[in-house]
């Protein structure tokens, strides 16, 4: 009977061979053949993402340079749409500004303070820590938040917050909390933060469950001396594919902050306090049917969510370094 290892040893040499006799795109090929059953496993999934995803961006980015209104075929008009939103359109402007600074407050806000809330619950007895993250991850699932916030910030005497400052003699008359232009932007922030702890939450948790606790003996064993030496050296290490998801999520609500304003303030909001990039869109879309226009919006948000993780994915490959 031949040698088993020196069978496989032959047949190593072999493939090296033809590796080097082909061409990348022939080498490409022959491996596709060869894994093709978990190409087909995965087709359907890649076939929906096609669909669903890469041909609206596509087409997006083409439309953009349309003028095109859904009645009429579209007509080509280069950059025109890209100088009138950055050189003639004071309200893109507005919500471009708001968008940055939504994106900026709750973005990293709300990730930082996911991770925390994990890893502190990730230290509690398994009862606790399911316990603990039900009433953390509720806010982020339940459609009644919105009301609940509406009627703790009402507009008259009998919203909570309007009640006790009434009665504390703080003020004489009901503040309209989400039509006031100085309490607009705070309040939405705060809803904003106090319903992030969702999908990112439960893969922080999930991901710190599955360290490997022997990393942890191991670090003690070269000299890690507390937590936060452990957390950087090998916790967030550890959690780098966790962490990135995180980061997407984190960004891509940031970045879609309109639904909160609408469900709070309205469309628009007072003075166009808390007008962002989404609202923008949507008003060119569906109420001007300038689809044309609104394609290219939608680029410019598109090309600053991209950005974001870009320079996300770059920051998180030092974690632990």
């Amino acid at each position: 009977m031949p040698d088993n290892t020196a069978v496989k040893e032959t047949k190593n040499v072999k493939v090296q061979k033809s590796r080097k006799e082909m061409t990348k795109w022939e080498w490409t090929l022959h491996e596709m053949k060869r894994t093709r059953v978990g190409y087909l496993m995965v087709a359907p999934f890649l076939l929906m993402f096609l669909v669903f995803t890469v041909v609206p961006v596509a087409l997006s980015i083409l439309l953009s340079f349309t003028s095109f209104n859904m009645f009429q075929w579209p007509k080509f008009i280069f950059m025109d749409n890209y100088i009138r939103l950055f050189l003639d359109d004071d309200l893109f402007m507005t919500a471009f500004k708001n968008t940055m600074m939504f994106a900026i407050t709750t973005g990293p806000t709300s990730y930082i303070l996911s991770f925390m809330l994990a890893w502190f619950i990730n230290e509690l007895s398994p009862r606790m820590r399911a316990f603990v993250t039900v009433i953390f991850y509720a806010p982020s699932i339940s459609g009644a938040v919105y009301l609940v916030w509406g009627i703790i910030f009402q507009g008259d005497i009998y919203g909570y917050v309007n009640g006790w400052l009434l009665k504390l003699g703080i003020i004489s008359v009901p503040i309209i909390w989400f039509k006031d232009a100085k309490y607009v932007v705070g309040l939405c922030i705060m809803v904003a933060l106090w319903t992030s702890l969702g999908t990112a939450f439960l893969s922080f948790i999930a991901g710190l469950q599955g360290i490997d606790r022997h990393l942890y003996e191991a670090g003690a064993v070269d000299g890690i001396k507390n937590r936060w030496q452990e957390l950087w050296f090998i916790t967030l290490p550890t959690m780098k594919p966790m962490l990135m998801f995180g980061a997407v999520l984190a960004i891509t609500g940031s970045f879609g902050f309109g639904g909160i304003v609408t469900a709070l303030c309205g469309t628009p909001s007072v003075d166009y306090v808390a007008w962002t990039l989404t609202h923008h869109l949507q008003e060119y879309m569906t109420t001007r049917f300038e689809f044309g226009y609104a394609s290219a919006i939608s680029v410019v948000l598109f090309l600053i969510m991209f950005g974001a993780n870009i320079g996300i994915q770059k920051l998180l490959s030092k974690v632990g370094q």
